[in-house]
């Protein structure tokens, strides 16, 4: 499975890889069908991330939430992320065997070193 926003060209640029490598991922449009907060858990435990390895700052309303406060727990993160998806960073690939969260996009060869070209 990709989270997937169509208009990143880094997420694009990793679902192509992924089918050109004749995989064929779920693609959940994670900001039209955002994860919830258990989700999130679970995602961050398997990437192996805290909230704020996850987090999005560019072209989010991270500042205006006041979310570069230290002192914000991972709950109150992740409830921001859950309740504001475009907070999530992407794309994130998840599969059986591992997790990824692809950036720089070249991470994806990390989880489908099969997918690498020759």
């Amino acid at each position: 499975m990709i989270w997937h926003k169509q208009t990143c060209s880094t997420s694009r640029w990793v679902l192509g890889v992924l089918r050109d490598a004749g995989l064929a991922p779920v693609v959940r449009d994670y900001i039209g069908d955002p994860p919830s907060e258990a989700e999130l858990r679970d995602v961050l435990a398997r990437l192996d991330l805290t909230a704020r390895g996850l987090i999005r700052r560019k072209g989010t309303p991270f500042a205006d939430l006041g979310l570069g406060d230290p002192d914000l727990s991972e709950d109150a993160l992740i409830a921001a992320m859950a309740a504001h998806p475009i907070l999530i960073e992407r794309p994130v690939v998840l599969a059986a065997h591992g997790a990824v969260l692809c950036r720089p996009k070249e991470r994806v060869f990390d989880l489908f070193p099969q997918a690498k070209p020759v």
